[in-house]
């Protein structure tokens, strides 16, 4: 009788279940699956009790079979499969193994993941409209650039740039990629305020930064006494806060797995559960994530779920370090001078040379480290005009060759003037016109002679040096 019960309970379990659960035998022979899903592999439920996954794999109705791959690699699988109905599911397996080791049954769960690779295939129809709409962006970059904190020249950041305006009236998912500091919570806002919930909240989470213990029941709340120490009100998760607006987790490769699993389920079924609760709550957000790690390489560890992975990189943007940008230096710097002057109500500016050397810098921390740096020297230098030598020493020793050049051509230059400005002069006109027959433009001869271009320009200028560039 009691057997008789339980196997009337795990029918019900499989009946029921929103995934497409099968079990088979050693043989790969099925012995009970889900009868409801069985229609996005184009067969009847009559069809495949008692059926051999390996002749189905055969006749191309699962492509590949998990139970097979299950079965032979006798490990647990996960795979994408492609059906004849044009449908892409996501399959994972897990073998049963005996009292003596031996497998005797294979156990797989699969979800219609279509609508996911479809939101793909729209995004690069989207990516073919960008050229058309060129003009219209370059418009709306001028006026917005600003307003949302990403300043820029280089061509990376305008493609990324280019990429926000196209997808932010859809509800795809983007991922945010690059090392910290890069401004990657700047774009997702900049997402956001371009966004048909720009009106609704900006959730923003660092998942670092919350303890693992907290952690659910900060991102999906609580009921009241569901805990000892809980609020006798119950609380709003994050994530329902962020109710018909926008959810960003940063730093999301920091995510307990454990959580992972419901953030997926949340993301899959709308609808989230608080910890004590009863009663599920439908939620509707659009969901931003960031992470300086390869989350990739975090599947293949294991350490990231690759059903989850599929959810959030529906749009990767990759952020590139400021090293690999300089030309958005001088911008960045003009910008955040003027903003942290303004703050402090103080009128500092910097030397040409200093300027120089801060772009010149590699930025390990990126506009994060730029910023700091500069607000730090700001407020520390009592001078009104900030020298190379109020720099910190890193600055200086990291671009050695500016001052070892600069060394080298004083030895060769023949001049009997004793004022210092003049013998300067001498100098820097000796330099200049020795970096015009070395290079072909003033972007050349700012990387031979270590110091910016419109630098380069401007001394040219000054010096009534003619070029033929």
């Amino acid at each position: 009788m009691e057997n008789e019960l339980l196997q009337i309970e795990l029918n019900k379990i499989i009946e029921t279940s929103n995934n497409n659960i099968t079990v088979t035998d050693q043989d790969g022979i099925i012995l009970r699956s889900n009868p409801n899903h069985w229609s996005i592999y184009g067969i009847e439920p009559d069809q495949y009790i008692g059926k051999s996954v390996y002749q189905l794999q055969k006749e191309g109705v699962l492509s590949p079979s998990i139970h097979a791959m299950v079965l032979e690699d006798k490990k647990p699988v996960q795979i994408l499969q492609k059906t004849k109905t044009g449908r892409t599911v996501m399959a994972t397996g897990f073998p049963v193994f005996d009292h003596n080791g031996e497998i005797m049954r294979a156990i797989s769960y699969s979800q219609d993941q279509t609508e996911i690779f479809n939101l793909h295939e729209q995004y690069k129809g989207l990516e073919k409209k960008l050229v058309s709409y060129q003009t219209e962006v370059e418009e709306l970059r001028g006026k917005e650039a600003d307003y949302h904190g990403i300043l820029y020249r280089s061509s990376s950041i305008e493609q990324i740039v280019k990429t926000i305006y196209s997808v932010s009236k859809t509800d795809a998912s983007v991922l945010l990629l690059g090392p910290s500091g890069v401004g990657k919570s700047t774009f997702a806002r900049m997402l956001h305020a371009q966004s048909n919930r720009k009106n609704e909240p900006f959730i923003e989470v660092n998942c670092s930064t919350i303890p693992e213990t907290l952690f659910e029941s900060e991102m999906f709340g609580y009921e009241s006494g569901s805990f000892t120490g809980a609020s006798k009100h119950g609380k709003q998760g994050l994530i329902e806060n962020a109710e018909q607006g926008t959810l960003f987790l940063d730093e999301i490769g920091e995510l307990p797995l454990a959580v992972q699993s419901k953030l997926l389920r949340v993301l899959q079924e709308k609808k989230v559960m608080r910890i004590g609760g009863k009663k599920e709550r439908q939620v509707n957000f659009r969901l931003i994530t960031a992470t300086n790690k390869n989350i990739e390489e975090m599947v293949e560890k294991g350490e990231f779920r690759l059903d989850l992975f599929y959810r959030i990189n529906i749009i990767p943007l990759q952020i590139p370090p400021l090293k690999d940008r300089k030309e958005d230096l001088p911008i960045l710097i003009n910008h955040y001078v003027q903003n942290i002057n303004e703050k402090y109500q103080l009128a500092k500016k910097f030397h040409t040379s200093t300027y120089d050397v801060l772009t010149q810098y590699n930025w390990p921390g990126n506009v994060r480290e730029l910023e700091n740096i500069l607000e730090r020297i700001i407020l520390t230098v009592d001078e009104e005009t900030i020298l190379p030598e109020h720099l910190p020493a890193n600055f200086r020793s990291s671009i050695p060759h500016i001052e070892d050049r600069a060394a080298s051509e004083i030895n060769h230059v023949e001049t009997e003037e004793h004022d210092w400005k003049t013998s300067i002069e001498k100098i820097e006109t000796q330099l200049l016109k020795k970096a015009s027959k070395h290079c072909k433009t003033t972007y050349e001869m700012a990387d031979y002679l270590g110091i910016s271009q419109p630098s380069v320009v401007r001394k040219l200028k000054q010096y009534a040096i003619s070029r033929n560039l």
